[in-house]
């Protein structure tokens, strides 16, 4: 059967290098970056000159056969938005993006409306690094709030990621019922290795709240392919919320150290735990729904030469 796949959560780059928490990231060669005080593998080893690129990320899609990605951000990749925004024109029949802005600091509402005055259609807010030195930004401070109200009056959507556990959930509680028609994709799904993952579930019983898998593959990494664990969990949460609320994502391209992309999403596929229709559900139509993707010629299937 042929599957309409889009994916929920990917990363683009063209430098990576920034600070996070006091702790440097650079890029180094041959994929590799040092990572808080570690050399660790960023990207695959292909990738030299440490450039995260749109149009790899194409190569890489037309592969997999998939027809679009939501580009999220992260305070680890470094801000992106000048970047994204280009990405944004020149491929905008391919990727929706995010905007990024420092909400470690005042003054990230006025950020978050220049981004949306530039064709921005999301924001991305990644709540498990929102530390500072005075202590958390909290998700339902008045800065917030007012950040939120502003997305939900014009449309915008909410890509977040919350810290593992529960510690959030009242916070964004309360922005949901302060701003029950604000969109928002949960990443992580849930942090679904970690204490609490359920409870991030549930808050997808809200109308306007998607969860979305991004990194589920990472979190089950010590299980490795084909992901039993992630499958019992996909079947967990869509038992918990329908599977008309879960959307599949990647979170390319530090994932595809490991393994494969396709391999990101065909143990879905190969699975017999899923009807047909969930899987056309999570695999892309659930996020062609929720983000406004129009429709995609169908991608066909190359053959590799080991075939």
């Amino acid at each position: 059967m042929y599957y309409h796949i889009i994916d929920a959560h990917s990363h683009l780059w063209h430098k990576q290098d920034t600070v996070v928490n006091g702790k440097e990231i650079k890029t180094c060669n041959n994929g590799r970056s040092m990572f808080m005080g570690e050399m660790r593998q960023m990207l695959p080893p292909f990738m030299i000159d440490g450039k995260n690129s749109a149009e790899v990320f194409i190569s890489n899609m037309d592969y997999a056969q998939v027809e679009a990605a939501v580009v999220t951000q992260e305070f680890i990749d470094g801000c992106q938005n000048e970047y994204l925004a280009d990405v944004a024109s020149r491929f905008g029949d391919r990727f929706l993006v995010c905007g990024l802005c420092d909400y470690h600091r005042a003054g990230y509402l006025e950020e978050a409306k220049q981004l949306v005055s530039r064709g921005f259609k999301a924001i991305a807010i990644p709540g498990h690094r929102l530390q500072t030195a005075d202590g958390r930004v909290k998700l339902n401070c008045e800065e917030m709030m007012q950040l939120f109200h502003f997305m939900e009056d014009n449309g915008i959507i909410l890509s977040l990621v919350l810290e593992e556990g529960t510690t959030q959930i009242p916070e964004i509680k309360e922005v949901i019922e302060e701003c029950p028609n604000l969109k928002i994709a949960l990443g992580h799904f849930g942090m679904v290795t970690c204490k609490g993952w359920k409870d991030q579930i549930m808050l997808a019983r809200n109308e306007n709240v998607m969860i979305e898998s991004g990194g589920i593959t990472w979190l089950f990494n010590d299980e490795f392919y084909p992901f039993k664990g992630a499958v019992k969990a996909i079947r967990e949460a869509a038992d918990l919320v329908g599977m008309n609320k879960l959307m599949w994502g990647s979170d390319y391209p530090r994932t595809i150290t490991a393994i494969t992309y396709r391999m990101s999403y065909d143990f879905i596929t190969k699975s017999s735990d899923f009807t047909e229709q969930e899987k056309c559900l999570f695999l892309g139509e659930n996020a062609r729904k929720f983000y406004g993707f129009g429709t995609f010629p169908e991608m066909p299937y190359i053959k590799n030469m080991s075939e």
